[in-house]
């Protein structure tokens, strides 16, 4: 998911294996998603569902209406850039991978599904990007695939 998308979620649109993406939180303001492909319900991990019904569950405000990831005054979500300044980014630096950003992990994401065999219409179903998008701008071939393919390749010409 996009940050904002993630940022602007409300606790009634976790489900059981899903979370409804309906708004975004964008340049501080509640936004509508960022394309129409980008309405949808986003799959999410059954851990995560799990991590996500506790957290909900210890939020001071979990009606349908509250804010999954609330700002101190509960009345707004938090923002992204706080929490990657204040959380994200200087464990990441830490680790000396201060270059990494949140369009990374969504490349990262989208890389390693095809990697896994993951069909490209479901990633970018789950990415809320076009197919078209998904495999010319955000999958990035691992080169032990691209190995793969000129090792085929080669076999294939010896072969004939």
């Amino acid at each position: 998911m996009r940050p904002g998308e993630i940022f602007g979620l409300k606790c009634g649109q976790l489900g059981e294996i899903s979370t409804k993406v309906r708004q975004r939180l964008y340049r501080g303001k509640i936004d509508s998603p960022k394309t129409v492909h980008s309405i949808r319900e986003a799959a999410l991990p059954a851990g995560l569902i799990a991590d996500l019904k506790d957290w909900v569950y210890d939020l001071p405000d979990r009606s349908d209406e509250g804010w999954m990831f609330p700002s101190e005054t509960l009345r707004t979500p938090l923002a992204k850039d706080n929490v990657w300044s204040r959380s994200i980014g200087p464990k990441l630096k830490a680790v000396g991978l201060d270059w990494v950003d949140f369009h990374v992990f969504r490349r990262t994401s989208s890389s390693l599904m095809s990697d896994l065999g993951v069909e490209g219409k479901v990633v970018s179903d789950q990415l809320g990007h076009t197919l078209d998008v998904n495999q010319n701008v955000y999958t990035q071939t691992s080169l032990k695939r691209r190995r793969l393919a000129v090792d085929t390749l080669e076999t294939a010409l010896k072969a004939s």
